[in-house]
């Protein structure tokens, strides 16, 4: 019997000014997705991404492309090998040794990662806080930088993510996927899963 469960949400990135969908699907602690996005703010711009992690929701490859502002188009990969080495577009990045996630910037779907693999969004009450370095890409440059964030568990599905001054309590549905996320995006649609019949 399979263990996969696919999944596809529609995000208001109200950040942005525009929006987020990710087609995607959860296998025992892996998951494979890709994403749309595009945004009116410092845009318009059009971004396309590729997302695989390993087991435990370890980031393996994260690849995005983005078309805009105007005709300039540009693209980055991110790679993390067994030994937790970091590369960028060939290039090895030590500053992000110890990261286990990326952090796509405007997009709700790599929240999941550290959420799931730490039940943060299947707490019964808040808990204590846990610290991560993410290697974090700023959209539309993507300029790729270790980012230092705090995620702590507030019980009933809610877990409070903080990074320098910036703090939001987010809402994750019972999959580790964002609902609603203040300050930046809000869930439109659940859809069917690819393939499903009707």
């Amino acid at each position: 019997m399979s263990n996969s469960e696919r999944f596809t949400r529609t995000w208001h990135v109200s950040a942005g000014r525009g929006y987020d969908t990710a087609w995607g699907e959860f296998t025992g602690d892996r998951m494979r997705a890709h994403g749309r996005a595009m945004a009116l703010e410092g845009g318009p711009y059009w971004v396309a991404y590729e997302l695989e992690t390993g087991p435990d929701h370890v980031t393996r490859a994260l690849r995005v492309a983005v078309d805009g502002p105007g005709h300039r188009a540009r693209a980055v990969e991110l790679l993390r090998d067994e030994e937790g080495r970091w590369s960028v577009d060939g290039r090895e990045r030590r500053d992000l040794d110890g990261a286990l996630d990326c952090d796509l910037g405007l997009c709700p779907l790599t929240n999941t990662m550290p959420v799931r693999r730490h039940g943060l969004h299947l707490a019964r009450q808040a808990g204590p806080g846990r610290r991560f370095l993410m290697a974090w890409v700023s959209v539309p440059d993507l300029a790729v930088v270790a980012s230092e964030q705090t995620y702590t568990p507030l019980g009933g599905g809610r877990v409070r993510y903080a990074s320098g001054s910036f703090r939001s309590d987010v809402a994750f549905d019972g999959d580790g996927l964002v609902r609603d996320y203040p300050g930046l995006a809000e869930e439109l649609a659940a859809g069917p899963a690819a393939g499903a019949g009707g």
